[in-house]
């Protein structure tokens, strides 16, 4: 079997576009190459495909198949011109031979997706989804659902929760909204952290229902921290992809014990080096 049909196959089993958040989320095998690349066997995971992660991809030789957890293509186009950013990078994909797929929220909803993955990082503790999916005709789905609420088998106190943040994540810094009952160390070690709403991205829609001591996600709009700590519930915020990132290299190792667990020819699945979130606190 070639690449692409093995890749597919893979990640609609691991991440199964049904788990997609709705109908506003373009997901799926978004450009199938008409000419693929002749014995290509390396799938390139990236967050967002851009100039430097695309010409990173193009420039080995045996890729044949970019993953990017963003969608390249998300509203409706009505030409492909190279005089559009997101277009040209489409473009380039098709000419070089490279197909382009992309998970987005099935990939966080799944059961050992993201949110999954980020739970665990922030844990020990029982995680459950916040909105949980009907899972009955999906293989190995069960608990997928969007978001997570974790409850930590020991509560600590937020600056604890922040150096763990950071150290998971590999962030030297991170933005933190601390509610008022956050505010002072005599107080913080008064009030712990034990109820944590997740969701990755900009994830305010999904956990903002949810009474907890903390909210993580990547961002929140200056008036939605307002609210949630008026309410003495702190928030971390990562950055959108750096909420996401860390999860690509755990991608790397289903996949590649997955596709090479077979007597097809031997696939190789790489992470890209330069890929990394615009914003950057300086």
């Amino acid at each position: 079997m070639s690449l692409l049909p093995r890749v597919t196959s893979f990640m609609e089993r691991f991440a199964p576009l049904k788990l997609a958040s709705g109908s506003w989320d373009n997901v799926g095998l978004l450009l199938e190459a008409p000419s693929p690349r002749p014995n290509a066997n390396t799938v390139f995971l990236t967050i967002d495909l851009t100039q430097e992660t695309l010409t990173e991809a193009l420039s080995n030789d045996s890729v044949g198949v970019i993953i990017a957890y963003h969608p390249p293509i998300f509203t409706g186009w009505k030409s492909l011109v190279m005089s559009d950013y997101k277009k040209s990078l489409i473009l380039k994909a098709a000419v070089a031979g490279v197909s382009v797929y992309s998970p987005h929220t099935a990939l966080d909803s799944c059961r050992l997706g993201i949110n999954n993955w980020l739970a665990n990082i922030l844990g020990p503790g029982k995680s459950t989804p916040i909105s949980c999916y009907d899972t009955t005709d999906l293989v190995d789905q069960e608990g997928a659902g969007e978001g997570r609420i974790l409850v930590l088998d020991t509560p600590i106190t937020l600056s604890e929760l922040i150096k763990k943040s950071k150290l998971a994540l590999n962030l030297n810094n991170i933005r933190v909204a601390r509610s008022p009952i956050h505010l002072k160390a005599d107080t913080e070690n008064h009030n712990l952290i034990s109820k944590i709403a997740i969701c990755a991205g900009s994830g305010y829609s999904v956990i903002k229902s949810v009474p907890a001591d903390l909210f993580f996600t990547g961002e929140m709009s200056h008036h939605d921290m307002l609210a949630a700590t008026s309410a003495n519930t702190s928030c971390i915020l990562a950055e959108h992809s750096n909420s996401e990132r860390g999860f690509l290299p755990i991608l790397k190792g289903f996949m590649s014990e997955a596709l090479n667990n077979s007597s097809d020819s031997t696939v190789n699945v790489i992470v890209s080096t330069c890929d990394k979130d615009p914003v950057s606190i300086e």
